[in-house]
């Protein structure tokens, strides 16, 4: 007979090892029913990735973590519209991008960027930027460009939105969105150079699919 101390590590074992094995399905099921444990092995298991996401967006892990917060309430408001049509962790991703677009706008921080209207020309490159070694790099760099830039740039090259659907989430004109993502990527491949990160061309590989493939 188990002792009250060894009943207490088999309970716990069980509770692992009921996590370890809570299908998606599962997860979606108990959610729907408002199961606090569901909804809390969902979020521990999608967060860490959609923290990355927000990061991305936003100016600080402050805001990062703010945006997260508010996605998971979506989600979880949300997940009965969810049609199993596609993988979930996408309509999780698309949530939390539609969260951190709104939170800059909600927080005027798309203010901070530059003035595309009265911003001098630069210079663009029209080849792409060339295969990187470390894409985490990239990721920083990304974030020290102006908010308007790196949410356009995260927008098209990364999450895979067209210039259409962006000038429609941040209500700007399409030419202004494709104008945006030129002027980013010619102000990253700056930086990305004065950093020395930027290599020579050797592979086919461009530095939005080493992103994507984050």
């Amino acid at each position: 007979m188990l002792s009250a101390a060894e009943l207490k590590k088999y309970c716990l074992f069980l509770g692992v090892l009921q996590k370890t094995l809570m299908t998606e399905e599962a997860l979606i099921y108990g959610c729907l029913h408002n199961d606090p444990s569901a909804q809390r092995e969902l979020y521990n298991r999608y967060s860490p990735k959609m923290l990355s996401v927000c990061y991305r967006y936003a100016q600080n892990r402050e805001d990062a973590e703010d945006m997260l917060q508010e996605g998971f309430i979506k989600v979880f408001t949300q997940i009965n519209t969810f049609q199993n049509k596609g993988a979930f962790e996408g309509w999780i991703r698309r949530i939390i991008v539609h969260t951190c677009i709104n939170f800059l706008k909600k927080y005027k921080k798309f203010n901070e960027s530059v003035d595309l209207d009265h911003a001098g020309y630069l210079q663009v490159k029209e080849e792409t930027i060339p295969s990187l070694m470390q894409a985490k790099q990239v990721v920083e760099c990304i974030r020290l460009l102006p908010v308007g830039y790196k949410t356009v740039l995260n927008l098209y090259a990364i999450e895979g939105y067209s210039h259409k659907e962006i000038a429609d989430m941040l209500e700007i004109e399409e030419s202004t969105s494709r104008s945006q993502y030129t002027r980013a990527k010619a102000m990253l491949e700056a930086i990305l150079i004065k950093k020395k990160i930027l290599e020579k061309p050797e592979t086919e590989l461009t530095w939005s699919v080493a992103l994507k493939n984050r």
